[in-house]
């Protein structure tokens, strides 16, 4: 690889897969390793951290994990303070938690509703709030965020609270970047597609598929331009470009990594 994190102090939330096969969050965490990161793996569940970090000890890498609820104030102030005891700073802050339940204005209860934003949108407001301080103290930092085209466009599948939220992502994303980037902060958002990663099988078989896994994909392949779906290491390495001082002057931005979807306008 060609280092392209070097040295960086990189936290990466949701470094856990949620099934078998590869996450959003645990390529990213593989990926940053491979390329110098000393990776800061955080998940609710720690047996999928530690799978994660059993890859990188595998290919020599440096990798920490910590079992964290980042809907809760006290445990992601928790999670920081331990980052920065084992490494010093942080860098890195790649927020890639992120649940989806289906169900339109009427059909969602408001217990899903709070659940999702929760998880979502107030993960992200308290990981910012913790680390923020610490990279305007050091001198710079890089926000990732994970919204997704869904935050931008009707995808045919009612998740009102997850689109809200992913729209609301976007948002909050462009405030930290204007609001620090004289502080030499960077904070971009990362809008993936439709991917096939062990996420997308419980919340959507049944939308898709009538419980039928394979109709789900296959339904989703047909809808994208190159008739496939993207992968996890599709957003990693967006996250990875992102994360990088190749970046160094982008921020505020919403890269899409879609295959073309939201160019359609059937």
């Amino acid at each position: 690889m060609s280092e392209r994190l070097k040295d960086k102090i990189a936290i990466v939330t949701g470094a856990g897969s949620s099934g078998p096969g590869w996450g959003n969050g645990k390529a990213t965490a593989v990926l940053f390793a491979r390329e110098g990161a000393k990776v800061f793996a955080v998940d609710i569940h720690l047996a999928a951290a530690e799978e994660t970090r059993a890859m990188i000890d595998k290919e020599d890498g440096d990798c920490t994990v910590i079992q964290t609820d980042v809907s809760r104030a006290d445990q992601v102030e928790a999670m920081v303070e331990r980052c920065l005891d084992t490494y010093g700073r942080i860098d890195i802050l790649h927020n890639n938690v992120g649940i989806l339940e289906v169900g339109g204005p009427v059909e969602a209860s408001e217990e899903s509703w709070d659940r999702v934003f929760e998880v979502n949108l107030k993960s992200m407001f308290l990981t910012c709030k913790s680390v923020l301080p610490h990279m305007e103290q050091q001198g710079g930092g890089a926000i990732v965020n994970i919204s997704s085209i869904a935050g931008i466009r009707y995808l045919g599948v009612p998740y009102i609270s997850y689109s809200t939220t992913k729209a609301a992502i976007i948002q909050f994303t462009q405030s930290i970047a204007l609001q620090y980037a004289e502080k030499n902060i960077r904070a971009n958002a990362i809008l993936p597609g439709l991917m096939n990663t062990p996420m997308i099988v419980e919340p959507l078989k049944d939308a898709y598929g009538s419980g039928d896994v394979e109709k789900m994909i296959e339904v989703r392949n047909n809808q994208c331009p190159m008739k496939k779906m993207g992968d996890a290491w599709d957003v990693a390495y967006a996250a990875l470009f992102l994360a990088s001082d190749e970046a160094k002057y982008i921020t505020g931005t919403q890269l899409v990594v879609d295959g073309g979807l939201t160019c359609k306008v059937d």
